[in-house]
């Protein structure tokens, strides 16, 4: 059986898994985290509940940490955990390339894994996309719309961010030299070596991603749609499960775990 510990508890994803691991035969929910005076409620868990992580973990040796949280909080995360030994599986998005770097490098020493999305659906298309792509040619203009709820804070999203940086890279092109995150104005007509990532926001969208691939005469769209949190949850919790077993050296992903 494996320990996890779940940050930020009364998060949508925190609570959601919370949940799937108490249900979960092969996890104990070893404890949960969340911020100064909003604990409330979450003694009906029946695990231990704290504000400062260093406190819990000092208490679940070997626990694995599952962070959906912030960039900020989650840099902070893998420094405690560093401190006491204990694996990490991040599913927090908005991190920035010098995040990224610190994740990369903290992973030679600490078992991490890190991956803006961890449903099945998100992770084949990532497999299956460059081949679609090297296959259309140069002459499909590619363009992605990425819809979330209204309280996400980042944009585009990290699953946009990743699926794009995927498009990119199987044209050959650094993705930071195509991108066009906004279009407003007398911008002129669109080049040719350009990837177009819209965002929109409303209500309680969960999260759909869908990509165009538009050539002379048809256009072919790709859409997956996140019908609920459990999507994202069911692959950070099989992360952990899997993250136990492995050393430190390499910061993982969902491309490891498959």
């Amino acid at each position: 059986m494996t320990d996890v510990i779940i940050m930020g508890a009364k998060g949508r994803m925190g609570a959601t898994l919370a949940n799937l691991a108490k249900a979960d035969e092969g996890l104990n929910l070893a404890g949960v985290t969340e911020r100064d005076g909003n604990t409330e409620g979450l003694a009906s868990l029946n695990c231990p509940v704290f504000e400062d992580l260093e406190t819990l973990l000092s208490q679940a040796p070997g626990a694995v940490i599952i962070d959906f949280t912030a960039p900020e909080a989650t840099m902070k995360m893998v420094e405690t955990a560093a401190k006491f030994g204990n694996p990490a599986v991040i599913g927090t998005t908005g991190l920035d390339g010098a995040q990224q770097s610190i994740l990369a490098e903290a992973a030679q020493k600490q078992r991490l894994f890190w991956a803006p999305n961890m449903s099945v659906g998100v992770n084949v298309l990532l497999k299956v996309l460059p081949l679609l792509v090297q296959a259309l040619g140069s002459d499909y203009d590619m363009e992605m719309v990425e819809t979330h709820h209204k309280m996400k804070k980042d944009a585009p999203s990290g699953t946009a961010l990743k699926l794009a940086q995927c498009l990119a890279e199987a044209r050959g092109w650094e993705y930071d030299e195509v991108k066009r995150h906004c279009r407003d104005g007398i911008i002129g007509a669109r080049p040719q070596n350009e990837i177009g990532v819209q965002t929109l926001r409303g209500g309680d969208v969960v999260g759909d991603h869908t990509m165009f691939f538009f050539g002379p005469g048809e256009r072919i769209e790709v859409t997956h749609r996140a019908h609920s949190r459990e999507t994202f949850a069911q692959g950070a919790l099989r992360a952990a499960k899997w993250l136990a077993g492995q050393q430190p050296g390499r910061l993982y992903t969902m491309q490891d775990l498959f």
